[in-house]
Order: structure tokens, then sequence, then C-alpha cells
């Protein structure tokens, strides 16, 4: 059977049970007489090991049953639940999810997991699942090799290997261990190979012949073999193979095996049997109409590669520069079943857009769940307590959005762990819970998504963000003493600013907010700070719903069309060239009761002037953050959507530029980067 066909569903299968061990390990280790989530943790690694097994994975399926080892001994009650146990199963946790993203790339899903492997036997025999010294590493080694079988026995094999002993020869489990030395494993290999030939026939190899000849193993390798020679003469001969450190050799007891295999069985159908009896015992009347009301719901839903949605997506934008042409070519002609025509197209098209956009929408869901784990993991390192709360997990972004966003809010959640949540004796002299808390929202408003990062740690220190900042010459003693609060939390991020005093794993470098800062602009967003000392702070991130079509207003300048982000637009005004001032060699105007800049776009763009300029100015009034300007234009065109597309290559280094888009006369209107412009 080929299992390619099935690769793509296994893999996505595969993610999805691996998330929900990770999610339920996190509600078990905070409910851990709850025994009804290590059932839940239970099944889904039990089906993660039949799919790898079947799929032909052996590394998965082989941790993943050692792991469900450990887990029925939990909800048999033989086990107590302690957080170095919690350690073990999320690194088990951590290795097939590694396992498995690596035949999302193309690999073979091996990885070394012997050390795991071993802490979770020791869990399994009740021990403490401590760092093991270098001798008790070896002692497990000799003790792997030993208990190491060729795996399970096809019909054909277990046929080859009692015919076998029906004409007198032996079967052996022969485990062959190279020294750590050894350069040449698989010339080693195959000098063990011939030394096997020569005394009887091998039948089966673990791991296959193909891994061996490529050397994509560990230092241990099990033959099944038949031979009429006894286990020691066959020892002696593989001992003479130089570079060969251990050899163990085990008779095959084919009825006991059988016999061992059948009650493997008969245990499963037995746990599956008592399992549904007491599913089907009800607790209560109120549980008995639960049930009887309860129809399983039916599948409606089908996986989409996001591939076929990319060129769904494209086809669309074309179609949409084409209703702006044909709403163009209507209005020339002025033909009144022409222009109702594309009046229907025109709001089909809208209809069709909303369902292609919302099939490229994705819960930033995906994105959230990794981080429990990860904050667990880093509060247990940095020795804090720390309680993460995520609202809003269910809103949606586009997938292009959602696979940029994941880096910058890692780099956010480190920072409010290392630099803002205080150790739980700071936290306890503050007055404060030792348990720190740090709150993930996000939420849609209007034609944006925000993602908040709010913890109730230390806060940022002015004074110390403002004294690193002018030594490390990023501004000056006058500049320093006119910023606000907001521009003062605004400076860190500047590239290569920390306030950290000693360098560690996660933080210190100065690398990661001005990344994060870069990323999200990027994407057409903004991040903004707000803080108080000792009380936390808030990371706003404001972003995008998706990057492909948007709503702009287009304006001309001379005989040049241009597109301003409505997204970036406050209002449009129109002045007086007598209102314009004059300060620090800047053209501004009163706006409001504040001073604005004004940005001459015929200046910045070059635009070439053929005609006088006008005692009135028309002026797009454009922010970012809490920065204001006037962009003057020479008129405005009008608002409309457009498709976005990039510049290529070759334009990068475009000032001002985002992109460009196709206009329904056929034009080319190039897209205004407001960001840099403030910037």
């Amino acid at each position: 059977m080929d299992m390619n066909q099935y690769l793509e569903v296994f893999i996505e299968e595969s993610k999805e049970h691996l998330q929900t061990c990770s999610e339920q390990l996190l509600v078990l280790e905070k409910n851990p007489e709850d025994l009804s989530i290590v059932n839940e943790i239970f099944r889904s690694a039990h089906t993660l090991k039949g799919m790898s097994a079947t799929m032909g994975y052996e590394d998965l399926a082989n941790l993943t049953h050692k792991m469900e080892n450990v887990l029925d001994a939990i909800r048999n009650s033989q086990i107590i639940l302690t957080p170095e146990l919690f350690d073990v199963i999320f690194l088990a946790v951590d290795d097939l999810e590694a396992m498995v993203m690596s035949i999302a790339e193309g690999g073979d899903g091996k990885r070394d997991i012997k050390r795991v492997v071993h802490q979770l036997e020791l869990i399994g025999k009740g021990e403490s699942p401590v760092t093991s010294s270098s001798a008790e590493i070896a002692a497990a080694a000799v003790l792997e090799m030993e208990e190491m079988t060729a795996g399970e026995y096809d019909e054909f094999e277990w046929t080859v290997l009692q015919q076998s002993k029906d004409q007198g020869f032996n079967s052996f489990e022969v485990s062959i261990g190279l020294r750590e030395d050894c350069l040449l494993k698989a010339a080693r290999v195959f000098m063990v190979f011939e030394v096997l030939e020569e005394s009887g026939e091998i039948i089966k190899s673990h791991p296959p012949v193909e891994v061996l000849e490529e050397e994509q193993f560990d230092q241990q390798f099990t033959v099944t073999m038949v031979s009429k020679e006894s286990s020691e003469e066959i020892k002696k001969k593989i001992m003479k193979v130089s570079e060969v450190g251990h050899v163990v050799i085990n008779a095959i007891d084919l009825e006991g095996m059988r016999h061992t295999a059948n009650a493997k069985e008969d245990k499963v159908v037995e746990v599956l049997e008592q399992e549904t009896t007491n599913a089907e015992l009800p607790t209560d009347n109120n549980e008995q109409k639960k049930q009887a009301s309860f129809k399983p719901a039916s599948s409606k839903t089908i996986r989409v590669n996001i591939e076929r949605l990319d060129i769904l997506m494209n086809l669309f934008e074309e179609l949409v520069i084409d209703r702006g042409r044909l709403d163009q070519i209507s209005s020339d002609l002025d033909n009144q079943e022409l222009h109702e025509t594309v009046e229907r197209m025109s709001r089909i098209t809208s209809d069709l857009q909303t369902i292609v956009l919302n099939m490229r929408m994705v819960p930033v869901e995906t994105v959230f769940n990794r981080f429990p784990k990860m904050v667990r993991q880093l509060a247990r390192d940095l020795n804090k307590k720390v309680d993460l709360e995520i609202i809003g997990a269910e809103t949606e972004l586009d997938r292009t959005v959602i696979d940029e966003i994941g880096d910058p809010l890692v780099h956010l959640l480190r920072n409010a762990m290392d630099h803002g949540v205080e150790t739980p004796e700071e936290r306890l002299a503050k007055g404060k819970t030792e348990e720190g808390k740090i709150l993930l929202k996000a939420y849609h408003s209007g034609n944006h998504v925000f993602i908040e990062i709010d913890d109730d740690g230390a806060g940022i220190n002015k004074e110390r963000v403002l004294n690193k900042a002018l030594s490390n010459g990023i501004l000056t003693k006058e500049t320093a003493a006119t910023l606000t609060d907001k521009q003062i939390y605004e400076l860190i991020f500047a590239s290569g600013f920390s306030t950290a005093e000693t360098i560690s794993d996660v933080s210190g470098r100065g690398v990661g907010l001005d990344v994060v800062k870069n990323t999200i602009e990027s994407l057409g967003g903004s991040v903004t700070i707000d803080s108080k000392e000792n009380e936390g702070s808030i990371f706003l991130i404001q972003l995008p719903l998706t990057l492909s079509i948007i709503s702009v207003m287009l304006v001309e300048i001379q005989d040049e069309k241009y597109a301003i982000p409505l997204s970036s637009i406050i209002e449009t005004a129109i002045i007086k060239k007598e209102d314009i001032m004059n300060a620090h060699n800047q053209q501004v105007i009163d706006f409001r009761g504040k001073v604005l800049p004004l940005l001459f776009l015929k200046d910045i763009f070059e635009v070439p002037i053929s005609q006088e300029e006008e005692e009135f100015l028309s002026v797009v009034i454009v922010r970012k953050g809490d920065k204001l300007a006037g962009l003057v234009v020479d008129s405005f065109i009008g608002q409309l959507e457009i498709v976005l597309k990039s510049l290529g290559n070759y334009l990068t280094s475009a000032f001002a530029i985002s992109g460009a888009t196709i206009l329904g006369d056929g034009q080319v209107a190039l897209i205004i980067d407001c960001n840099t412009l403030i910037h």
C-alpha cells in the first residue's frame, strides 16, 4: 500500500493530537486529581501511536508507547504526579513534535530518544526520573540492548521462523552495540552481517538495512537470524569484528511471543470494553438527559492546501482589477444596461471577496496554542511563578499575517517573563501575590485585529531606559528632556537596546524588540507601549485583517496617481497657503491646537511641476501611533478597493512606496507607505 497519499492527513492529525496532549497536560498540572484529563491525553497518545505504527515511523510509535505506559499507570493511581514527572512528559511531547515536524519537512522522523525513553521507563517502574550519571546511562544502554527486539514480525516472518524451528534451526535476536569511537559504522555493520550470514540466515534487521547503510542510527542495532550454531559461537565470531562494544543474544521463544502478543490484544480489548462500559453508566438523571439529547455532529469540513487558496486569491485579485476596469468603461459609455450589469457584477464580486477572504482566515489560536507550554518552561528556568491567561483565541487573521506574527509574540512574551514579572520573593515584598499574571488577548476592531500582552510585573523604569539610551548615544540630553513617557518607552524598540545587566539564554543581547517592531510594521501594523512602574506593562499590536486587498484613498499629484491606505488616514482637509508656518526648518500648520508637520509629496517623489500652485492646498492627515503628519496633494479622487501588488526584488529601495496597483483605466498607481514617511 502506498502510504504517501495519507501523509498529509497523518501530519495534520498528529499535530492536532500533540496540541491536545500539550493543552491537557497544562490543565492536568493545575488539577492533578482529575483523572478524566489523563484519559483525554491517553486517548490522543494512543491514537498517535497507532497512526505512527501504521505509517512506519517506529521512533514516533516507540516513544508514544512509552509515554502511554506512564499515562496508563497515572490513571490507575500507580504513579504520583510530580513536577519532575511533568517535565519528562513535556520533554517527550517536544520530541514527538520535532519528529512530526521532521516528517512534514520531508525527513524520516527519526530522533535520538534514548534519554527520554529511559526516563519514562524509570517513571514506569516508580523511580525518580532524575538526570542519570554516565554510569547509569551506560547501564541503561546495555539494558536497552538486552530488551531490544527487532519489532513486530509479519505473517511471512513468523512462518519462516516457525518452519526453521521445525527443521532444527535455532532462532536468535542478536543485539550489537558499536563503540562510541566507531568512525565507519556502515562498514562495521557490513562486516557483522558477513559473519552472521556465515553462521546462518538473516530474517530481519532493526533498523532496516537501508537505514544502517546510510548510518542513520545510533550505536546499536538488532538482527533476527536462524542458525544451527549456538549463541556462544555466534557471539565469539561477532566480537572478532573490531569496534564492536557489546553483543547480547537472546533465543526467540516463538510460543511465548505469540502468547504475549495475544495477551496484549486481549488487554487492549478489555480496556476498550471497560471504557465503553464506564461511558454507558449514567451518573444521574441530568447526565441521562444530556446523553439522550446528544447527537454526533457530522463533519462538514474538508482540508484545503494553502497553495490552492493562494491561487484562488490571485485569480480573484485579477477579477477585482477587471471589475474596476468595467466600472470605468461603463461610466465612459453611459449605457444604462451595461451600467446595471456592472453594478450587479460588483455586488456579486463583493460577496465573493468576503467568502474568499474568510476562507483564508485562520484563528490566532494556531499561534497562541504553543505559548502556555513555553511560558511554563520559561517560568521554571527563571524560578518564577506565572499564570498565562489567553482571551479571544478564536479571533481570525489572514494566513499570511498568522505566519509572520508568531516570532514577534514569542519575543514579547519572553520580555514580559524576564523583564516584567518579578520573582516570588520580590512580588511578596511589594505586596503582590507570588504568582505573576500575563494576559494574552486578541480582538477585532473595525478593519483591524488587536493583540494585547499585559503583565502585572515591575513595569518600565523610565530613568533606567533614558540613562541607557544616553549611554548608547541613541539621543542627546536636550532631546531627552522633551520626551513624553510613551516616547521614552518606545526607546526600547531601538536596535541593540537592552536594560538587562547580564546576558542570559532569555535576554540581554538587545535583539528582540527591534525585530518585533520591524516585523509588525512590515505587515502594515503598529505596536505601542503603556506602562506604570511596579504595576505592569501593556504592549498593544495593531494588525490589518488581510494584506492583499485593501481600501485606499486615491489622490492626484500633477498627472500621477497615488494610493494612501485608509487605515492610516485620520481625515482630509483643505487649508489656505497663508496658514502654513515654519518651525525648525519644517513647514507646519496648526491642526486643532496641535503643531502638524506638512510633507509635500510632489517634492518627496520628485513629480515634475507643469502648473502654478493654487491658493488652497489639499491635505491628507495620516497617523502612525500617536504621531501625525499632513500629506499635501493636488486633489482627492476618491475611495476604492485595490489589489496590493509587490514591486518585486528590483525596486525594494523605493522610498516610502509599499507596492502598486492597477486602476480601472489601466493606469498604475503607487501605494504610499505612511509609516516610513512619518518616521
